[in-house]
């Protein structure tokens, strides 16, 4: 089902939660809202579901208008955090439970709601746990749970709420792909709330990045990282270096260094001040002379090496420049890695210019 979010503003005190938010979902697409916390996302998922009502605005579910309509009227699938499984029921009750509690004129019967939840439970990957009981699972096979319990209804969107959140980093890797494999053989309209920036590039066919109430940038996972629309977005997506400086024309000035700015964007940029944004990987050393003088290249000095398992990202220093730049090495055998104070050149390959 077709979702659109028309001007929904939703206020508390003098806090604006949301500021005439707009978006459209199309059927079938999996939607992830990103942002820290009070940027707005749990709001918006709430006020899509029907626990919060809007100050103003509207929201259309296909061609209805379910502004005002409940969470039951709706027939939206909401998966929250911490699973909010019945204790007392067994898992196949704990699903079934949305079908067995419709009114007697819809409720199907008792062989169909069988049927509905022996499928889910083989679409979870769980076809034999259908008698246990929430305490006999793990986090993991709970919020799996969760999901076949809200997918029970057929509902027209179903809403996920920091789902993975309470699991370690190891299952949540695990049941997020789950899900993506999940999403594909259902086509199940999603939209899902995470502040973890990885989980919604994996995930999501489409982000939503909001800051205070508002949308940032709405793009696919390429779209955010490779091209962030501001510099809040480009700094709080994945790994990303500051520097500070000043637009000259078609410049990024920096301590008497020039580099280009036309590379990296289309739109010309007002002269004054500005910040370049760069990531670890999107930098490089080259040897001292065999830079072009087209090249983007910079001094530096090494102040810290750190060695991980699959990479060296060495800390440098560019001038009196208040923040270090963090530039990615690969860890093989014979990577060549600057000592410690040594003076270096880096190029930097791909980047960004944003006015203050």
């Amino acid at each position: 089902m077709n979702l659109a979010i028309q001007g929904i503003s939703k206020r508390y005190a003098d806090v604006a939660a949301l500021d005439a938010v707009d978006l459209d979902i199309a059927s079938g697409e999996l939607v992830a809202l990103l942002g820290p916390s009070g940027s707005g996302k749990t709001t918006l998922l709430r006020v899509v579901a029907g626990l919060l009502h809007p100050d103003s605005g509207r929201l259309l579910f296909g061609d209805t208008d379910a502004t005002r309509l409940s969470l039951r009227e709706r027939n939206v699938g909401f998966v929250f955090q911490h699973y909010a499984l019945f204790k007392h029921m067994t898992v196949a009750e704990n699903i079934a439970f949305g079908l067995r509690s419709r009114p007697r004129a819809r409720r199907p019967d008792k062989a169909t709601i069988a049927r509905r939840v022996e499928e889910l439970l083989g679409l979870i990957q769980l076809p034999e746990l259908g008698g246990r009981y929430p305490e006999q699972l793990s986090g993991g096979q709970k919020q799996r749970v969760a999901l076949a319990r809200a997918l029970a209804i057929d509902p027209s969107v179903l809403l996920l709420d920091e789902p993975f959140g309470a699991l370690d980093a190891k299952v949540r890797v695990e049941l997020r792909r789950w899900l993506r494999q999940l999403h594909e053989q259902t086509g199940q309209t999603t939209v899902f709330v995470t502040h973890d920036q990885e989980e919604a590039l994996e995930l999501a066919d489409r982000v939503v990045v909001l800051k205070d109430g508002r949308i940032e940038q709405v793009g696919t996972p390429h779209e955010i990282y490779r091209a962030p629309a501001s510099a809040y977005v480009f700094d709080f997506i994945g790994r990303a270096n500051a520097l500070d400086g000043h637009i000259d024309g078609d410049r990024f000035v920096l301590d008497g260094h020039r580099l280009p700015v036309a590379a990296t964007h289309g739109d010309a940029v007002a002269t004054g001040p500005a910040r370049l944004f760069v990531r670890p990987h999107d930098l490089a050393l080259v040897a001292d002379g065999s830079a072009n003088d087209s090249d983007a290249c910079l001094p530096a000095w090494v102040v810290a090496i750190h060695r991980r398992a699959d990479r060296i990202t060495l800390d440098l220093q560019v001038h009196e420049q208040a923040r270090m730049l963090e530039l990615d090495l690969i860890a093989a055998p014979d990577a060549h890695v600057p000592a410690l104070g040594a003076a270096v050149t880096v190029q930097l390959l791909r980047y960004r210019v944003y006015p203050d």
